[in-house]
């Protein structure tokens, strides 16, 4: 499991429901059932990762986030997990209306566009950055709207979300010391983490 799974998965209380969005080969899922023993179930967009999941006895959905989030009830879960998606969502604002409608807390982790050396690379080379997170070509790439920790804070805000927990960590695994300083945190973590809960 990637490390912001194993931090989300921390997050999350046993024997609770989830709903994990673009659950890609359904890690996640796998992980919440067999340790925390959740209810733990996915959507993906991917069919050949949805047939992956399926093969291997996880109960995943071929489903689009942007379209499909409104077919469930309101509170059908404890937890709603979108996992390095937001910034691939056509609309993230309704995304994440649609998760805090149908969960009681939402748990997202996104890339941070705002690093300190994806700024570098744009500053000196005059092109997209590209890193492990960020490695694919931007014609190519299923980012359409990458943001920063500060935006994504903006965003709570605006909506008046509260966030319960966060944590910006980077890609070797360390939890990043900066992590109570959001401007901080904003220069120097790669990915982001946050639970949120509706007021």
């Amino acid at each position: 499991m990637r490390l912001d799974q194993q931090l989300i998965s921390g997050m999350i209380a046993p024997g609770t429901r989830v709903l994990d969005i673009g659950s890609g080969d359904g890690a996640l899922i796998d992980h919440l059932f067999h340790t925390r023993q959740c209810d733990a179930r996915g959507i993906e967009i991917d069919m050949r990762e949805v047939t992956r999941s399926v093969a291997h006895g996880l109960p995943v959905m071929h489903g689009d986030a942007d379209h499909d989030l409104a077919h469930y009830s309101d509170d059908a879960f404890d937890y709603v997990v979108l996992q390095r998606t937001l910034q691939a969502v056509e609309k993230p604002r309704e995304v994440l209306r649609q998760m805090l409608r149908i969960g009681r807390r939402a748990i997202v982790s996104f890339p941070n566009f705002g690093h300190w050396r994806l700024r570098l690379q744009m500053m000196f080379s005059g092109r997209m950055p590209m890193n492990t997170v960020w490695h694919t070509p931007w014609y190519e790439t299923p980012n359409i709207h990458p943001c920063t920790i500060r935006d994504f804070l903006e965003l709570c805000e605006a909506e008046g979300y509260v966030v319960d927990q966060w944590l910006a960590i980077n890609e070797a695994g360390d939890r990043a010391p900066w992590r109570r300083s959001i401007r901080l945190a904003n220069l120097f973590g790669e990915q982001a983490l946050f639970l949120l809960r509706r007021k």
